[in-house]
């Protein structure tokens, strides 16, 4: 690894109360990128979030020599300051750290006291206990006792009590004192196993491969490599290698387990290291994408990222949605994909809503529009008689919407006679027995909505003049119930008889019909009878087919009059249900038969069934039954059948269909979540156990403490389907028991309960602001940007809210402010430069207040530079020189743009880009050419949108030049011979031709001559000499023992001459009956 630091934190002291500061420098000339520091105390504690007042972090950039200085400054340190730290440096594939240690003194350390102990411990061979030097790393203050001379305390105590001495004496950092006073230096003792150790720490990125060297002193030393002190075996993803004396391991597709501590032994020796695997960027595939949904909808912001698992932090506006809001946000993880969910978005959820990973960020924009409210049926005008009833109904489109209704402006409040209802999309004002000053104008108007719905009442007033001998026909139907629309119950087979009191002078005639049918008296089981003052109706032995509506019509001139019956056969009613059981009940027979019943039989079976199955085979004699044993959520039918001395009766009809459920189990978690004066906010979880039934919704109760326990009072009308609730228009300073139940069609939970009373009065909560992390430096906007900027806060009562300017409160033509209980809305929709300033924000509850400021600064394009013009004109060249621009924008201007154009063709070309300077030279121009030149003024925003052109032009004169050839001096290339490779010493065995070979290098061409004891042998025919590329080669073709000596190549130029020799010894072939083995000694055969 690279090592980054060029000035490395050194170790330091302080007093406590102190300032000390830590610097580490980093050379940036080489890096690609700027490089990245961090600071740690201990192994894992990370600095940068305990930035504060006790901790700064500085950053300071020389641009001139390119280094980056990075500062750690304590502020009025303490004692638990003290200990060791580590400062690390990052920069794309480099990575760097260095340790150092803090150790911190009390100002009344007794000094002399120390030298005394220092000098004597110097001078004493007493074994102290190792226990007390590690001790004294930390500092505590000197105890505040009468001074004791401690060494002499020391002399005469044994050595396994110094630790507790030291102690009771304060001497709790003598090993820093004696570095201190003593200027003790210890040198590092040189290794003898390790010629170079493991670097203090390296990096490696999640999945990549490192290798971790070492070089050792001896190739033939053994090495155990050891993590976190267990030794590591050889495996596909640890490899151990070795070449030489050095030594590697090897870790393929690095993991987060192989975070830890490294450590080499050689011997009794080691060197350790510590290795940090760094989780490669989550990035997003999938980006947010926008969205406009309607108010009331369900949102769902999605996005994919590169890794299962991964963690994102979603935010929205930029402040982040965290679990604590959950009741109003869901975060959905499934595999790569995560999803934003917002149920029923409301107008405040409207935003850029942000996904943000270690890698990458997406951000998308949600607009959430009102829905229109549709009228599908409006009410409508009514001219009523007294006594009478008035219904006003109307349906709109949404039937969550509330309204209220007015009548001549005032509005209308429910009592006896009024009673208004809202079910579902239906509204309805009813008006029962009508009076004169009902009579008016009737307005409904929904909540939230800028419209109204009118209608208006007539009163009228009926005079009825007598007429003695004409009375209209009237039916006097009084049976099951008072409405003229009656239903008869009776069971099959017995007799139905329906005695029907009327009046009417003269006598009115009597039609029965069912349906449209007239009944006669065709069929012999059915009589029909009419006698002054009633018409009787007889039906022997019901039947199935009897079933159905009759009506019966009286007429006489004066009118007639009808009524309508409903002929139904009694059916078994169910009563209650449970999770494998009912309680169905019925009416005992109209008819006996002439022998008393005696009990009955029931029956029942599964809705799509056809099979019937009895559930007692003795006669039950009540009129209630419990049937137990049903599957939960299966549909069934019951009947019942009368039984006498005789038998059994025809069974009766089959009961309403119906499914076993039983109550879900109670809500969970039933908390406060807001109070005020008049209202609080409750919320909870939903049950644990729903069961097959559908949960219709919950029911919240409340009721005053000490009263008895049935009265609890339902703070809505019917169910919620939400797991929060605000109950309103409570009284102040009641102290009130809550409690919540789910409701299935089974009925109603065990209720959940505030474990204490709550008294209805509101906590007065400080006023806070909370700023934006974005917002806590200067704002930038250019001209026509749009600003909106959400500030948290919060305080009870609701807090008043000031925005000031310049010490005066905010124009609302100057810039818009909306305010709800939790935030404010700062908002500019077009920005200009004269809204740049700092703005503050006031919360004031009360004699309580909170203030922050939010410096925003507008910034534009700036002017053109001034009074451009030509300073100089030589050869190629020119000079130029201009004037800062009068308008920078309201920023600073980062550059010039310089361009030149032949006067010709006025083409303009770029001579210069972000030019800092506000002169230059434009070079290599033309000769003959006359140029004229501009230039723009370059911010932050952009380049000005008019240069600044010079007034007069640049003429390039033409100049006559002579070409001199150059002239070259002759080298000397002449060179002695030399041997650039020698001849080595060789030793070859009898009969095998071989060779002896050489380099040379000489200029000009060496002459090469070979001898054999000095005597020349370039003729002989035994020996072949070669030469290619100053390679010298000499044959020597099976060779004997008399072919062995000293022989020698000799290379003669001009310039001199070389000579290399050699001793070649040839041995005799083993004779014959004679063998050598593998270790060397010869036998005979």
């Amino acid at each position: 690894m690279t090592g980054l630091f060029t000035e490395k934190p050194q170790s330091g002291e302080v007093t406590v109360g102190e300032n000390i500061t830590f610097v580490a420098k980093v050379n940036a000339e080489s890096l690609l990128k700027k490089p990245t520091i961090k600071w740690f105390k201990g192994k894992w504690m990370d600095l940068a979030s305990k930035s504060g007042k006790h901790l700064q972090l500085k950053e300071t950039y020389d641009r001139s020599s390119k280094v980056y200085t990075f500062e750690m400054q304590i502020i009025e340190a303490k004692p638990n300051f003290a200990g060791a730290y580590r400062c690390e440096v990052a920069s794309r594939d480099k990575f760097d750290s260095c340790n150092f240690d803090l150790s911190l003194v009390f100002k009344n350390v007794n000094t002399s006291l120390f030298c005394k102990c220092i000098t004597t411990i110097s001078s004493t061979t007493y074994n102290i206990n190792i226990k007390l030097w590690y001790m004294c790393i930390r500092v505590v203050q000197v105890n505040t006792e009468p001074d004791k001379d401690v060494w002499e305390v020391l002399s005469h105590a044994p050595p396994s009590e110094y630790e507790k001495i030291a102690f009771q004496h304060g001497l709790t950092d003598l090993r820093g004192m004696l570095k201190r006073l003593k200027k003790m230096k210890i040198e590092e003792k040189k290794s003898e196993a390790f010629l170079k150790k493991l670097d203090p720490a390296y990096q490696v990125a999640k999945g990549k491969k490192i290798r971790l060297a070492i070089e050792v002193a001896n190739a033939d030393a053994e090495v155990k490599w050891l993590k976190n002190g267990q030794e590591i075996q050889p495996s596909g993803r640890y490899i151990f290698d070795s070449v030489d004396n050095m030594r590697y391991l090897i870790i393929n597709h690095c993991s987060l387990a192989d975070d830890a501590a490294y450590c080499c032994v050689v011997g009794e020796e080691k060197c350790t290291t510590e290795l940090f695997v760094k989780e490669p960027p989550i990035e997003i595939v999938k980006n947010l994408e926008d969205q406009m949904v309607m108010k009331g909808e369900r949102v769902e912001l999605e996005c994919e990222v590169s890794e299962e698992g991964a963690n994102v932090k979603w935010e929205k506006d930029g402040v982040e949605l965290t679990r604590d809001e959950s009741f109003k946000y869901r975060f959905k993880k499934d595999g790569c994909k995560h999803v934003l969910i917002i149920n029923e978005a409301t107008k405040e959820d409207c935003g850029h809503y942000s996904v943000k990973t270690n890698g990458g960020e997406s951000m998308a924009e949600l607009m959430v529009q009102e829905k229109d409210l549709e009228v599908y049926q409006s009410i409508a005008d009514l001219t009523v008689k007294a006594k009478d009833q008035a219904v006003f109904k109307c349906e709109v489109s949404d039937e969550n919407v509330r309204g209220t209704w007015y009548k001549n402006g005032a509005e209308v409040k429910q009592d006896a006679r009024i009673n208004i209802t809202h079910i579902g999309r239906i509204h309805k004002l009813t008006i029962d027995e009508v009076k004169p000053e009902d009579e008016g104008d009737y307005t409904f108007v929904p909540d939230g909505h800028a419209f109204n719905l009118s209608a208006k009442l007539n009163f009228i007033e009926v005079k009825i003049d007598y007429v003695p001998r004409q009375d209209p026909p009237k039916i006097h139907l009084d049976c099951m119930g008072r409405t003229p629309e009656s239903t008869i119950v009776v069971v099959a087979g017995n007799k139905l008889r329906l005695d029907v009191p009327i009046t009417g002078d003269p006598a009115p005639t009597v039609i029965w019909t069912k349906g449209e049918k007239v009944v006669t008296e065709g069929d012999s089981r059915v009589h029909v009878e009419t006698t002054k003052g009633h018409c009787i109706f007889t039906i022997e032995g019901a039947e199935r087919q009897d079933e159905g509506r009759y009506s019966v019509v009286v007429r006489n001139p004066a009118g007639e009059d009808t009524a309508d019956i409903n002929f139904v056969q009694s059916a078994p009613r169910i009563l209650s249900l449970g999770e494998d059981s009912c309680v169905v009940q019925w009416d005992p027979p109209l008819f006996d038969g002439g022998q008393p019943v005696i009990g009955y039989v029931l029956e029942r079976k599964k809705k799509k069934s056809y099979r019937w199955m009895r559930l007692n085979f003795d006669p039950y004699s009540e009129t209630t039954y419990e049937a137990k044993r049903m599957i939960e959520g299966m549909e069934y039918e019951m009947r019942v059948y009368a039984v006498n001395g005789i038998g059994m009766s025809r069974h009766s009809p089959a009961s309403q269909p119906f499914v076993p459920v039983a109550p879900t189990s109670q809500p969970i978690g039933l908390c406060l979540d807001d109070i005020s004066d008049t209202s609080i906010s409750l919320k909870w979880r939903p049950p644990e156990r729903i069961g097959s039934a559908e949960l219709e919704g919950y029911g919240v109760e409340y009721c005053k403490e000490g009263s008895k326990s049935d009265e609890w009072i339902p703070a809505t009308q019917g169910l919620t389907d939400r797991t929060s609730m605000v109950i309103r228009n409570l009284t102040t300073g009641d102290k009130l028991k809550f409690r919540v139940r789910a409701y299935n069609m089974a009925g109603p939970s065990a209720p959940d309960t505030l474990a204490q009373p709550v008294t209805i009065r509101e906590i007065m909560e400080r006023p806070k602001i909370w700023i934006p992390r974005n917002l806590r430096q200067t704002l930038i906007k250019k001209v026509g940007e749009t600003v909106n900027l959400v500030i948290k806060f919060q305080g009870k009562p609701k807090p008043k809210v000031t925005w000031i300017k310049d010490g005066e409160p905010l124009s609302p033509t100057f810039a818009s402010v909306r305010n709800s209980d939790v935030d404010t809305i700062f908002f500019i929709r077009n920005t200009e430069r004269k809204h740049s300033g700092k703005y503050d924000l006031q919360l004031q509850i009360e004699n309580m207040e909170d203030k922050a400021s939010i410096t925003l600064q507008v910034v534009d394009l700036p002017g053109p530079p001034e009074a451009l013009k030509i300073t100089d004109t030589w050869g190629f060249n020119v000079a130029l020189e201009w004037k800062l621009p009068k308008d920078d924008g309201n920023c600073e201007i980062t550059g010039y743009t310089i361009q030149k154009a032949e006067k010709k063709t006025m083409e303009w070309f770029t001579v210069y880009e972000q030019y800092r300077r506000t002169n230059c030279v434009a070079s290599d121009l033309i000769m003959g050419n006359e140029y004229v030149f501009r230039v723009f003024a370059i911010n932050q925003v952009g380049p000005s949108q008019e240069p600044c052109s010079s007034t007069d032009s640049a003429y390039i004169h033409k100049i006559g030049m002579e070409y001199k050839s150059p002239t070259y001096k002759d080298r000397d290339f002449s060179q002695a011979p030399k041997f650039t490779h020698p001849l080595v010493n060789r030793s070859i065995i009898a009969g095998y031709s071989t060779t002896l070979s050489c380099s040379v290098r000489g200029i000009p061409k060496p002459k090469v001559t070979w001898y054999k004891n000095k005597m020349d042998i370039s003729n002989e025919a035994k020996y072949r000499m070669f030469c290619k590329q100053g390679v010298l080669t000499l044959e020597i073709r099976k060779p004997c023992t008399f072919d062995g000596g000293i022989y020698m190549c000799k290379a003669v130029n001009d310039n001199g001459e070389d000579v290399v020799e050699c001793k070649l010894e040839v041995r005799r072939k083993y004779p014959p009956g004679r063998y050598k083995d593998t270790h060397g000694s010869t036998f005979l055969d």
